[in-house]
């Protein structure tokens, strides 16, 4: 069992920035790979990163490539999300999740609770 709890995220303006944190707890978290995922109103969960178990694989959604950067810290059980350069259109809950290395939901096991991320204009 692995719980998942996302911190980090806030109201801030076009062209700022925001790091996004994901404590677990559970004695397996490096075994996991771990994915963030967002939910804008109305639309569906979507990818937005993912990072293998040791922290040497990562894939972005095109849509932040450049912009965001995952990485872990498996002595902390923390995966992280670096945001810079927002955009409106990153206004969502942003979700982490522990399963393998995918690009898609079904492939995670575990999921956090989400934190609120609102890009101004």
């Amino acid at each position: 069992q692995v719980q998942l709890v996302e911190s980090g995220g806030g109201l801030v303006q076009a062209g700022g920035s925001l790091r996004l944190s994901c404590a677990a707890s559970g004695r397996t978290f490096s075994s996991y790979a771990m994915g963030w995922f967002r939910q804008a109103p109305g639309k569906e969960r979507e990818f937005v990163a993912t990072i293998g178990w040791r922290g040497g694989s990562t894939y972005y959604a095109d849509s932040v490539k450049g912009r965001f950067t995952i990485s872990r810290d498996n002595a902390k059980k923390t995966v992280y999300l670096q945001m810079i350069s927002l955009k409106p259109e990153d206004t969502a809950v942003y979700y982490c999740a522990a399963g393998r290395l995918a690009g898609i939901t079904s492939e995670y096991d575990y999921w956090g609770q989400g934190t609120q991320v609102t890009v101004s204009s």
